[in-house]
């Protein structure tokens, strides 16, 4: 069985990484040497804690089998386990991606997700 991880990004860096056939993450993880991403579980606090305020984001799902070796899962959040990738990722990876709307709030609003 196949376990889902979630990255959400800003909608245009998406779409540049789409164009140009790999992802290399956002800002941050440039600066952390890793892509951060979020298991099912965890990517409702992501969005609460990293995303409050910020418009035009997607949320885009991966197979964690297909990512292979580069995805290790290291503790972070509260000694939680999360899963970082080292590299580049090849868009063609990616499975669904969602447009994430904000809620009165300001949080993004996930769709039901699977994983």
């Amino acid at each position: 069985m196949s376990q889902l991880v979630y990255k959400i990004v800003d909608a245009d860096l998406w779409e540049s990484a789409r164009q140009s056939g790999s992802f290399r993450g956002a800002g941050i993880d440039a600066e952390d040497g890793f892509i951060h991403l979020s298991a099912a579980n965890q990517v409702q606090e992501t969005a609460r804690l990293h995303f409050a305020g910020q418009a035009n984001l997607v949320l885009v799902e991966f197979d964690a089998n297909q990512l292979g070796n580069d995805l290790r899962w290291e503790a972070s959040r509260g000694g939680q386990l999360f899963p970082h990738f080292y590299g580049e990722i090849p868009v063609q990876m990616a499975g669904h991606i969602w447009p994430l709307p904000l809620n009165e709030d300001g949080i993004p609003v996930l769709p039901e997700l699977n994983g």
